[in-house]
């Protein structure tokens, strides 16, 4: 049930761009820290917050840590609505992000200050 409103920012924009890639795939934190870059201090916040809003869900992966050689894994997916809401989501963050390109001078969109502000998110990324 979804009881948090997503306010996405470009670190979740990420996370959902990574989620994108493969909507219908498990993903583990690890998986996502290396998609998106973010250290799990940023990751895991985000990862519960779409949790709480019902975009995310959430379980632990049943393995045997001595057989595995490692512990269990959380593994994280997009709900349906999640899938929907990000999409809607990214769709508007890239008509935001175009329509602030398209305003900029010839070779400003390339510069390192304009740069920073969509390092590893691509705007016409997947979903």
């Amino acid at each position: 049930m979804a009881t948090e409103k997503v306010r996405v920012t470009l670190a979740v924009a990420k996370v959902l761009s990574a989620f994108c890639a493969d909507p219908g795939a498990d993903r583990y934190g690890l998986d996502l820290m290396r998609a998106t870059g973010h250290p799990s201090g940023t990751l895991y916040p985000i990862l519960l917050r779409l949790q709480r809003a019902g975009w995310v869900r959430a379980r632990w992966e049943e393995v045997d840590p001595v057989e595995a050689g490692r512990p269990p894994r959380r593994y994280y997916r997009l709900t349906a609505d999640g899938l929907v809401s990000a999409r809607m989501e990214l769709a508007a963050l890239r008509g935001q992000l175009d329509g602030l390109a398209g305003g900029l001078n010839p070779g400003m969109a390339a510069s390192p200050g304009f740069s920073r502000w969509a390092p590893a998110w691509t705007p016409g990324a997947a979903c």
